[in-house]
């Protein structure tokens, strides 16, 4: 499974020893296409000394229906809330690491390797929960040299992923860039061919997108630097 939905309820499943399939129930009866959710993203950008790029820092928010249902079943959970959020951190990073965390980062036409996720939480705020981690890059890189661009998506786009936003306007923290150097961000709405809006659309509940279909409908946040 690649889709960050599955992989939860997997999780609290584990924890509560209760059946996939009773979790699966909670899902919104009127989610009937493609995407069955959606996570807010914030990401930050971690540079050195050097003006290179150590890691990106993301926070996920699981929309507010979703979270209820894991804060209500977590809370039910040996050692409470607050162990079972442990829990469900450990469970997130194991899940998504082989997937890269859902996250393609390239510095001019060059896809760049990541390394191993080792700083996460989870925590509930706002009423939603929101899984908090530091994605290393393999090798340290100077931003300074070419235009650097990312994704973050559900490859089956059974959840769609975007910036934190108030409307149609990312915040003014949804795409951050830490150190001294001068660079200007944006946050790039996606603009998906108008069949893949209707293959998407036709997919119900019981269907699995071919994996990438969540590429096409993916924001891209976008840093130049000097």
């Amino acid at each position: 499974m690649t889709r960050l939905l599955d992989l939860c309820i997997t999780a609290v499943a584990r924890s509560a020893r209760l059946p996939v399939l009773v979790l699966l129930l909670f899902l919104p009866v009127m989610a009937t296409a493609h995407p069955h959710g959606w996570i807010d993203i914030r990401v930050r950008l971690l540079v050195d000394d050097e003006g290179r790029l150590e890691a990106l820092h993301q926070a996920w928010r699981m929309d507010p229906f979703y979270s209820l249902v894991l804060l209500e079943e977590l809370s039910r959970t040996e050692g409470g809330l607050e162990a079972g959020l442990d829990r469900l951190g450990g469970e997130i990073r194991g899940n998504l690491a082989p997937f890269d965390f859902f996250t393609e980062i390239r510095l001019g036409d060059e896809r760049l390797e990541l390394g191993e996720v080792n700083e996460y939480t989870v925590m509930e705020r706002g009423g939603r929960v929101e899984f908090i981690f530091l994605l290393p890059l393999a090798s340290t890189r100077a931003l300074s040299e070419e235009t650097l661009q990312y994704k973050v998506f559900d490859p089956t786009y059974y959840l769609e992923v975007v910036h934190e936003a108030e409307g149609e306007t990312p915040l003014d923290d949804a795409l951050l860039v830490g150190g001294e150097l001068a660079c200007t961000t944006q946050i790039v709405p996606a603009n998906p061919d108008p069949e893949l809006v209707m293959q998407a659309a036709l997919l119900d509940v019981t269907d699995e997108a071919e994996p990438g279909l969540g590429r096409h409908f993916a924001e891209t946040g976008v840093v130049v630097c000097e």
